[in-house]
């Protein structure tokens, strides 16, 4: 599999990378500060990257791991993503996907989440968001109570 790190990127999807890096979601920002630096698990994650059409919020491309933020747009019409996945997965990429809200409330528990897909090497569970903004599902509420086991003594 070839690296996609360093492939020619053009001016105006450059621009648009850019462009994402300098205006971050607070949820974007609260992730970055804990993956930036190898701080999490020595592994290297850059931000708002492009990789062929496009853009990734987050990729540590040693482990071919992919993190997506995702807003409430993300909820009204998940085919993009849907379809962004698959490219991306063509490709050999994984990928994880996070509500803002969960980054934000629970950033341990998406950590954790993280931590164990990179040690699993396994393929995530899920890739899309759960319709309706995913904190009322009975998945996110299972995930965070999983998060939060693993972590009480």
């Amino acid at each position: 599999m070839t690296d996609t790190a360093h492939r020619p990127v053009s001016k105006l999807h450059r621009g648009r990378a850019k462009a994402l890096r300098r205006d971050m979601t607070n949820a974007e920002r609260c992730l970055w500060f804990m993956l930036r630096g190898h701080r999490l698990g020595r592994l290297s994650f850059r931000h708002q990257v492009p990789i062929s059409p496009f853009i990734v919020d987050f990729v540590c491309q040693q482990r071919r791991l992919i993190v997506e933020i995702d807003g409430g747009q993300h909820a009204a019409d998940p085919t993009h993503d849907r379809q962004r996945d698959e490219w991306l997965r063509s490709k050999g990429y994984r990928i994880l996907r996070f509500w803002n809200t969960e980054v934000l409330r629970n950033r341990p528990g998406v950590l954790q989440t993280i931590i164990d897909v990179v040690d699993s090497k396994v393929p995530p569970s899920l890739s899309l968001p759960l319709k309706g903004g995913g904190d009322q599902s009975e998945a996110h509420a299972r995930r965070n109570t999983a998060a939060s086991e693993r972590r009480t003594p």
